[in-house]
């Protein structure tokens, strides 16, 4: 049935006109009925089509008169008619009613809010207060409130800027003191609350709010330095986001609540429109820029972790707590893998299709983590774990990012997000998660840690966190929580660590502290000019065993030249506290008699309460469960895996660098010594502090001089962890105190990525004075080939004042241990293991309290050199023969690529692995560095088959080097062999050198003394400072002795060579076996 002309909706598409120009409210027969006034002009090729459509309607409206006509044949009333008529007319208007409103229920499905505003043609801002949604509620009587009070906002923060904020400013910089607000408006248009969210069923002691604001506001803030005639402000600005008020806690008197508590769950969005001189911001580079260096800022005073506390009520209880609670739990997030990425990479300006690289950002509010990136692949395996603290459910998200890594811009590949109240609900949340904004899918293993103070589950978690693989960090076992109140009677400072222009005499210090647990360090903010300062900081720490770390406290100048205090805490002593927790003041070393810190720890054990996780019941046996067992019940033999026959380490263990750290020289230092009460300048007495990787060295002191040289050499194990700096610091030796002369860092990741530095490095802090630093990155190869000629360069380059230098890097990965013997009397083991290697000593993680040697193992190093890739990785039995231990050691050479010597090695050809590629590395398990002296003394004398014999009185082995950059000559003896034995005992050999041709102390040099050996060890090292064209006019002599008896001063000749200097190269420095001859004739090599 069709529609009736008179019903009023719009005509089908056949009914419409054909031109464009016609009016549309017309009937269609007015349409095709031609204009008189057209001056009867032919039709047109549409005119057909017009007499059609004009046709086609005509006849569809006939064939509304059909009904009459038949009703009339059959002789019904006109009645029929009407009523027919009627049900049809009512038939229709109930369809279109429904066709509308399906029609607008699919528009609302799609978005709910842009049809709303739509339909009352208003936006969604200026909704009426009636309108709601379903969990967020109006609140025009509060936006309101907040317009009568807007002007009074606005006195009170132009009082808090001027008297407050501006005095703080001007006192944290010399150069800010002319720092002034010289105009304060916050403007006419307030803030707006758009939405109002209450969080009904949470704790009742609070009442949590969700407050949608939005401003978009006229505040004008105008400051200047006079100083500087600088004058900057802003003008306008925008500001959007969720603001969480936590009412708490409620109390049983006026005003009802204790304290309110507001922050952003999530970064709110900032616009500002600058002015002056910061409207060189609002270039579209720096705007961005700017603006996150204030989001940044923002977020460290009011996003989560952090809160605004507004304390109601005096003498509130728990501030510290209210300001800083302890999370609501840890979430153990593992980054598995994704799926079904797509392909970004275009090759062939787009004709040839590639892959992705794909990488993944992991973000929980402020908490945000990398993975790697993994190459050409679009199902990638990363196999990462991080843990995060939930401070809010609900509200806070999970926040997984996945990019495609290009060297301009990284590509979005899709994000997902997840609440973690959902985590929180189902304790283990191992599932595919569909990437929005993207194609495929992200693998994710997410799981919720109570906070427990039980001590009694530490055990079990330690166990458990044993067989878990975790990378890049190992599993957490517990958190630590300090909260640093603050600090009393600090010891002044003296102005010699300030500049020049500030007040002589003692000062009042300006005191922060800086924690550290293992290599993580966080710092307080600085209050200045007090020595009774108050922080009221909170500080979080995840611990992997807080069994045997330590808590490091120190309390310095805000210039982190001069520590005020220290204080180191066994974290042991937080586990036999009432409730975990410490409350009280701290005694501090190395500062005042009555220096002293006040703090609160709260330590908290992560347990996973799940039913998939069962927990070993014997201790110390690790790897006896399976996380993926489809069978987790105990006393099966599903739970009893096969035995292993080698390692599984992670896979960065064992390619660790070693930083090899020449301090060579300074210059233009500053004098700090004084003579007769200031009246008599002197110099300095210099020698520099380094610290990397959690370890300290100091080189020696060189006495009288503002440019000292050192040449000493320093070695550390590092590895590539982003952020590592080589702090280096320059003192002056005194008696009392030692002055400080300057300091500057060096970012590891310059030197790992290039593999060497030699720079003049300027000294931050102090009006002059650079120091020459060369540092070079060795990396471990698996080779024993290149070991001779390693010893043999580091016996070169190596200086009398530094440790002999490292030839090798020994890595061990202990995994477990099977079959230990039970001592009488014990029921379970508590084993542990220790590793000594000369004077390194580690040890591995206590399963409780050692009750005794168990066994012993020892492992000749010869072994790994003869080893495939220089790696061990079996069964080991122990000496008792009851046991055995499954571990991996792993020898790595440390070849110098930049040491200036071209070494010749006679029994190992010359390797040629390249530095060309270098794995990232991310920390591993602990390792043992050995300098392998037992191999320098069996390898540096191996004889090669092509040495002749040894003569008659036999021969010495020395080399002889001219080292340019010191400027020195430098011989080393190594040895003797088949020497003359002219009595019934062998003799006491010690080899004494003499540069002709002076014959005085100064040019005389003699090895120790060997007791009744014909092939005397010495590998002795010796230096002379000369030019180098003066040490080719000279001519060593060489002579071997021995005491003739123990009560004779006179000395047995066993032979001497002489060599003249410019007959010799010195500058190959190879080791060469010369005849030794008696004092008539020259030796000969």
């Amino acid at each position: 049935m069709e529609r009736s002309p008179g019903e009023g909706p719009s005509p089908s598409p056949m009914d419409q006109p054909s031109a464009p120009s016609d009016p549309t409210d017309q009937p269609p027969a007015a349409h095709a009925k031609p204009d008189p006034g057209s001056g009867g002009q032919p039709a047109g090729p549409g005119a057909a089509g017009e007499a059609l459509a004009v046709l086609t309607s005509f006849g569809r409206r006939l064939l509304v008169l059909i009904p009459v006509y038949l009703a009339g044949a059959v002789g019904l009333s006109v009645g029929f008619v009407l009523f027919g008529l009627a049900l049809y007319l009512g038939w229709r208007r109930v369809r279109d009613e429904k066709e509308r409103s399906l029609r607008a229920a699919r528009q609302l499905l799609d978005d709910e809010e842009q049809l709303t505003a739509k339909t009352l043609y208003m936006s969604h801002r200026e909704l009426p207060a009636w309108v709601s949604f379903p969990d967020v509620e109006k609140a025009e009587w509060l936006n309101k409130i907040v317009a009568q009070v807007w002007p009074f906002l606005g006195q009170y923060m132009e009082k808090l800027l001027a008297e407050t904020v501006a005095p703080a400013v001007r006192g944290s910089n010399p150069h800010l003191q002319t720092f002034t607000f010289t105009r304060v408006e916050l403007g006419e248009k307030p803030l707006r609350i758009i939405g109002v969210k209450v969080h009904p069923g949470q704790r009742k002691e609070q009442i949590l709010l969700d407050l949608n604001i939005s401003y978009v506001g006229d505040v004008q803030i105008d400051v200047e330095v006079k100083k500087y005639f600088c004058k900057a402000g802003v003008k306008g600005m925008q500001l959007h986001g969720v603001l969480r008020v936590i009412l708490e806690p409620l109390i049983g008197d006026l005003p009802f609540v204790g304290a309110v508590s507001m922050f952003f769950i999530r970064r709110p969005t900032l616009d500002i429109n600058w002015t002056g001189m910061t409207n060189l911001l609002d270039i579209p580079g720096l705007s961005s820029l700017s603006d996150t260096m204030i989001m940044d800022s923002i977020a460290a005073f009011l996003v989560l972790p952090n809160r605004l506390l507004v304390p109601l009520v005096p003498d509130l209880q728990d501030v510290a707590q209210l300001r800083s609670p302890l999370p609501r739990g840890i979430i153990r997030i593992h980054l598995l893998a994704a799926r079904g990425l797509s392909s970004k990479d275009k090759y062939v300006k787009g004709l040839i299709e590639g892959k992705s690289d794909p990488y993944a950002l992991v973000r929980l509010g402020t908490q945000t983590f990398c993975s790697r990136v993994i190459d050409e692949e679009l199902n990638p395996q990363w196999g990462e774990t991080y843990e995060v603290m939930v401070h809010e459910v609900p509200g806070q998200e999970i926040e997984v990012e996945v990019f495609d890594k290009d060297p301009d811009k990284d590509d979005f590949l899709g994000r997902m997000k997840l609440d973690v109240g959902k985590v929180l609900q189902a304790s283990v949340l191992d599932d595919w998660f569909p990437l929005q904004g993207g194609q495929g899918q992200v693998h994710l293993r997410l799981e919720w840690l109570s906070l427990l103070s039980d001590a009694e589950k530490l055990e079990q978690v330690l166990q458990w966190n044993w067989g878990v693989s975790s990378r890049p960090d190992p599993p957490s076992a517990a958190i630590l929580v300090v909260y640093l109140d603050r600090a009393q009677d600090l010891p002044m400072v003296t102005s010699e660590l300030y500049p020049p222009q500030l007040k002589k005499g003692n000062k009042e210090p300006n005191p922060m502290v800086q924690l550290s647990i293992q290599d993580v360090t966080q710092e307080s903010k600085a209050v200045y000019s007090t020595n009774c300062p108050v922080w009221e900081e909170a500080f979080r720490f995840f611990l992997q065993d807080p069994q045997s770390q330590e808590l490091d406290v120190q309390v310095k100048d805000d210039s982190r030249a001069l520590t005020l205090g220290a204080l180191t805490l066994p974290l042991a002593r937080l586990l036999t506290a009432p409730e975990l927790i410490l409350d009280q003041w701290f005694q501090l070393s190395s500062s005042g008699p009555n220096s002293r810190l006040y703090m609160k720890l709260v330590m908290r054990i992560l347990y996973l309460d799940s039913s998939e996780i069962c927990f070993p019941t014997v201790p110390g046996c690790p790897g006896a469960w399976d996380v993926d067992s489809e069978n987790p019940q105990r006393g099966s033999s599903v739970d009893a895996p096969p035995r292993p026959c080698h390692t599984t380490p992670d896979s960065q263990f064992g390619t660790e660098h070693v930083l090899r750290i020449h301090v060579l020289e300074a210059q233009d230092l500053i004098a700090k010594d004084r003579f007769l009460g200031g009246l008599v300048k002197g110099k300095s007495d210099p020698y520099v502090k380094l610290k990397l990787a959690g370890r300290s060295f100091r080189s020696h002191v060189v006495r009288e001089d503002l440019n000292p040289r050192w040449n000493e050499v320093f070695e550390v194990i590092v590895t590539s962890v982003p952020g590592q700096e080589l702090e280096v610091e320059v003192f002056d030796k005194d008696l009392d105190k030692d002055d400080f002369l300057g300091r500057c860092k060096v970012r590891l990741t310059t030197v790992l990525n290039s593999g060497f530095l030699d720079e003049w490095l300027t000294l931050e802090d102090v009006p002059s004075g650079r120091l020459h630093l060369r540092l070079e990155r060795l990396t471990p190869r698996p080779t024993a080939a290149e070991l001779e000629e390693v010893l043999q360069v580091n016996s070169l380059i190596q200086t009398q004042k530094s440790a002999e230098l490292a030839a090798a890097l020994l890595s061990i990965y202990m995994e477990r241990a099977e079959d230990l013997p039970l001592r009488k009397g014990t029921k379970h083991l508590s084993p542990y293991a220790t590793l000594t290697v000369g004077d390194s000593s580690h040890k591995t993680k206590v399963r409780g309290e050692g009750t005794g040697v168990l066994g012993s193992l020892s492992l000749p190093l010869s072994e790994l050199l003869v080893a495939d890739q220089l790696c061990l990785d079996r069964w080991f039995t122990l000496s008792s023969g009851q046991g055995q231990v499954l571990l991996r050691a792993q020898l790595g050479i440390l070849v110098s690529q930049h040491s200036g010597v071209e070494a010749h090695s006679h029994s190992y050809s010359h390797s040629s692995s390249s530095l060309s590629e270098e794995p990232e590395l991310s920390g591993g398990p602990p390792h043992i560095t050995s300098s392998a002296p037992e191999l320098r003394q069996r390898l540096t004398h191996v004889d090669s088959p092509l040495e002749a014999p040894a003569g008659p009185l036999g021969q010495v082995k020395l080399t002889l080097w001219y080292y340019s950059e010191e400027r020195k000559l430098v011989s080393i003896v190594h040895g003797c062999r088949s020497l003359r034995q002219n009595g019934r005992d062998p003799p006491d050999p010690y080899v004494s050198l003499l540069l002709l041709p002076d014959k005085n102390r100064g040019t005389k040099r003699r090895t120790s003394q060997k007791k009744r050996t014909l092939s005397p060890e010495f590998n002795e090292r010796f230096e002379w400072e000369l030019p180098l064209d003066e040490a080719q006019r000279r001519k060593l002599d060489v002579s071997v002795k021995s005491n003739s008896s123990f009560m004779s001063r006179e000395r047995e000749l066993l032979g001497k060579v002489q060599l003249d200097l410019a007959e010799t190269d010195l500058s190959q420095g190879v080791a060469r076996w010369y005849d030794l001859m008696d004092n008539k004739d020259k030796g000969s090599s």
